[in-house]
């Protein structure tokens, strides 16, 4: 892939990462206040709804070594965030700027796909958005699956942030094979995933919303059942200081650890663990 990333390998490089979910997968695009929403939807028709959301600079596909197992007791939905790479287009009338923008294009997004109530699940900066949906919508979330949130229970690390800056302030090919190789150790990453990755360059516009960890007697009060599930060499925060605050903050909560798994390699790396770890959640706290 050339450098600086253009749209149409961007666009490429997601038929191909859209071609490793299972047979049956299906996209759809639901209209919200704030833009079009693409989303990816695999599992059973009478499936309970498992609304899924990406990192920062990811989209919805990154969910590819997840789908075929989650969706064995639930229909998966899996988002491209507006405003971030990927297939859904943001209206210039109404950006997503704030928090509230976020949970009022989420709770729009579900009114779209008729799902009153789902179990919601992100990685990293969509376990933040999970995270403020929970807090302030609790009727529309089910159960919680956090993967190692980011701005949830602790901040980034300085190292962290000082290495991602290039990635920032100007995105290309180059900086973004750099950053992750530093985040996850040099470690194998599926291929097709890091060409979307890179191809996310194309769209230096996009930017997540920067709002406020949730404080401390807001997550006290955090109503649905909670699993954080953590990358042992997430390179992202402190993972100690993570587990410690979760496990003291918040009511109903699961802690646990994928050892040897960096942030950036979250969802895919070690598949099977985590679909084991997430379904065995979703089936222990199921109504």
């Amino acid at each position: 892939m050339t450098d600086p990333a253009d749209p149409e390998a961007f666009q490429a490089a997601y038929d191909t990462a859209l071609a490793k979910w299972p047979e049956g997968t299906t996209t759809r695009t639901v209209s919200t206040p704030y833009g079009h929403t693409h989303v990816t939807v695999h599992g059973p028709a009478d499936g309970a709804p498992l609304v899924l959301l990406p990192g920062g600079g990811a989209t919805g596909l990154s969910w590819f070594a997840n789908a075929a197992e989650l969706a064995g007791t639930r229909r998966v939905f899996a988002v491209d965030l507006v405003g971030d790479p990927g297939r859904s287009v943001p209206v210039a009338e109404r950006p997503v700027r704030t928090v509230t923008d976020l949970t009022a294009w989420l709770d729009a997004l579900l009114d779209g796909l008729d799902i009153p109530a789902a179990d919601l699940g992100g990685h990293s900066y969509g376990a933040w958005i999970a995270l403020h949906q929970a807090l302030r919508a609790p009727g529309r979330v089910r159960r919680l699956v956090l993967v190692d949130p980011t701005r949830c229970f602790a901040g980034f690390r300085p190292g962290y942030l000082l290495r991602a800056l290039p990635t920032l302030l100007r995105p290309s090919v180059r900086a973004t094979r750099a950053f992750l190789a530093w985040e996850t150790g040099g470690a194998p990453l599926d291929a097709d995933w890091l060409a979307l990755q890179e191809g996310a360059a194309a769209f230096p516009a996009a930017r997540p919303v920067m709002g406020p960890r949730p404080a401390p007697a807001a997550l006290r009060t955090l109503r649905p059942p909670t699993l954080v599930l953590l990358g042992g060499r997430s390179r992202a925060h402190d993972v100690r200081r993570v587990a410690s605050r979760a496990a003291a903050l918040l009511p109903d909560v699961t802690v646990a650890t994928l050892p040897g798994v960096s942030h950036h390699a979250l969802p895919h790396a070690r598949p099977a663990e985590l679909n084991r770890v997430v379904a065995e959640f979703l089936s222990r706290t199921a109504a």
